[in-house]
């Protein structure tokens, strides 16, 4: 991974390594965007952080005093039991001395759900109901809208016995009929030993509080609860089925006393206790949500910085060309001295430094194009003369042999047949007389090659399969005249004419990548030693004028590898790849290029 890492990395730093204008151009942008993205985004930082901190002081002093609207709530609702407690009708029944008294009981009874009535219609509508339990007497005062009625019970009812086996002299909890509604409870105390006589609980709506949590200001995504001291969700009841995630639950739980906040990984957490009954109060407020809020302060920042960077861009892109654009030329003009053409372009007129040297370098490149020009030319005229010369003969012995299949197929063949023969010849001595252009298309080396094949398979009817493999898109491509010829001689000459058996030749045609065409000749004929195709391959590389394979004052490989190099390039030319034994591969790499590209 780390080298591949490293390669694109050099990939994509090539293009700046080759040119100084874009070293220039990029220096530019990074030395005027650097600073303008620094100040967006500081002062983008500067907002977010400003917006923070105002909700965070904000939603603190809300917590503080909506904290306090709230013990104030159930301190009045602690005063109602307290005003139970302390009434006098509540002693006079703790009191009563004669139980037998069936009279005195009643009426003590009557006064205690007298004192029970006014309490509740003096509470409001969010006391739904109070109960009264006595343990001496094990009796139930039940008063709420519904009933009205004194019960006696066979033991300590399970409310107040979970109450006073945990020690606590008070309880807030959920009601287990009405998730609406909670039951807060107040033990009873004797005076004199402080032992637990009775307890006093209301039934009460949650939705006395909706108020005052009104005031936090509830958004969309904010939660506010009122928890008990282990973090569990106590109201609103929705959130009883999807509670705060696990580690605000956790993180609840260690606070110290007193209003607070804390912060994890994606919520702020504003906590504050509700005196005297063990409950808290918790806002939480997802850390994107305050994004969001600061994100329309910020925008404007954005929207300038966004602005003064395009700007900065423009400005700097502007200086850097304007600065590297004589070196670039003058660049330029040091790559002309590779051209072959007339020169391009006309001589700077700057009257500075790089002005005098861009003519100067003008002036000699045109000199040593000029030599180039002449040096080629007279090479070129040289190479044309003698492929001319060679294009105005063919192979005697090839003649010979064709006139005489001829002349037998005359007596023994069909005329459709023997006139086949005298086409294809007729088509070879066409294509060499009467075609003046020193480059043709592989479409039309293709058909020579083809009429040539025509001929030798008439000659090797039983031995002899021939293929062609090619591209469609390959067939216009220019390449040297009488290229593929050459090459399907020497096979027949070298490897296929003292070879036993079935004689089999292709030519096979690949468009390769980076835009090079694979023109590929093959045999399975008696191939060469690894000493004669070290030779053969040393040959074509120094592209020799020496002849190799051939006879006479025809074509062969060198000449067909010079002719390729000469119009091409030294990138090109001619390969061999030969096995003793199995056969020979020769292939001629030239540019993909259209027909008009690749006309000279």
């Amino acid at each position: 991974m780390p080298t591949r890492a490293i390669r694109w990395f050099r990939a994509l730093m090539a293009p700046y390594r080759r040119s100084i204008q874009l070293k220039l151009v990029l220096t530019m942008i990074v030395l005027s965007v650097l600073p303008v993205i620094a100040v967006t985004v500081l002062a983008a930082e500067k907002s977010r952080s400003s917006m923070e901190t105002e909700v965070v002081e904000t939603n603190m002093s809300n917590m503080k005093w909506t904290g306090i609207y709230i013990s104030d709530q159930l301190d009045r609702l602690n005063h109602l039991i307290y005003s139970i407690q302390i009434s006098p009708d509540l002693s006079d029944y703790l009191n009563e001395r004669e139980p037998d008294n069936l009279s005195s009981q009643f009426n003590a009874q009557r006064k205690m759900l007298n004192t029970l009535a006014n309490v509740y219609y003096s509470a409001g509508s969010h006391v739904i109901g109070i109960q009264l339990y006595l343990k001496q007497s094990q009796t139930l005062f039940t008063f709420n809208s519904m009933q009205n009625e004194i019960t006696t019970v066979g033991g300590i009812p399970p409310q107040y016995a979970e109450m006073w086996q945990a020690n606590k002299d008070y309880s807030i909890r959920p009601s287990s009929a009405d998730p609406e509604r909670f039951t807060l409870t107040r033990s009873i105390r004797r005076f004199e030993d402080q032992k637990q006589t009775g307890a006093i609980s209301l039934e009460v709506l949650w939705s006395q509080f909706d108020q005052t949590l009104g005031l936090l200001g509830r958004g969309d995504q904010h939660q506010v609860l009122i928890t008990d001291g282990d973090g569990r969700v106590m109201y609103p009841v929705q959130a009883r089925q999807s509670p705060p995630p696990a580690g605000v639950q956790a993180a609840l739980r260690d606070v110290k006393p007193g209003p607070g906040m804390l912060q994890t990984a994606e919520h702020y957490v504003f906590y504050n206790d509700l005196d005297v009954v063990g409950l808290k109060l918790v806002k939480i407020i997802p850390t994107s949500s305050i994004n969001h809020s600061a994100f329309s302060t910020m925008l404007y920042g954005i929207v300038v910085g966004v602005i003064s960077i395009l700007v900065s861009i423009c400005i700097a892109v502007f200086i850097a060309w304007r600065t590297a654009r004589p070196i670039v030329r003058l660049a330029r003009s040091v790559q002309e001295l590779d051209m072959i053409k007339g020169p391009v372009g006309e001589p700077s007129i700057r009257p500075d430094e790089i002005g005098l040297l861009e003519r100067s370098l003008h002036g000699m490149a045109g000199r040593i194009r000029e030599h180039i020009q002449t040096e080629y030319s007279i090479n070129l005229q040289k190479k044309t003369a003698e492929l001319k010369a060679l294009q105005a003969q063919i192979h005697p012995h090839f003649l010979q042999n064709t006139l005489q299949m001829i002349g037998s197929m005359v007596f023994s063949q069909k005329p459709e047949d023997t006139y086949e023969v005298i086409r294809s010849l007729s088509e070879m001595f066409r294509y060499v007389v009467r075609e003046p252009q020193d480059m043709a298309s592989l479409r039309a080396e293709l058909d020579h090659v083809g009429h040539y094949m025509r001929i030798q398979q008439r000659r090797f009817p039983q031995r002899l399969v021939f293929q062609v493999e090619t591209e469609e898109q390959a067939m216009d491509i220019r390449l040297p005249k009488l290229s593929l010829q050459p090459l399907l001689e020497n096979a027949f000459q070298h490897g296929l004419d003292r070879k036993a058996g079935a004689w089999r030749m292709a030519i096979r045609v690949e468009i390769m990548k980076e835009d090079v065409c694979s023109i590929t000749v093959s045999d399975n004929g008696n191939g060469m030693p690894p000493d004669k195709l070290e030779k053969v391959r040393a040959r074509l590389e120094n592209a020799s004028e020496e002849p190799i394979w051939a006879q006479g004052s025809h074509i062969g490989l060198s000449k067909v590898s010079s002719r390729i190099r000469m119009n091409f390039g030294v990138h090109y030319g001619v390969t061999i790849d030969s096995e003793q034994g199995v056969g020979t591969c020769v292939t001629i790499r030239i540019p993909f290029t259209s027909a008009e590209e690749g006309k000279v």
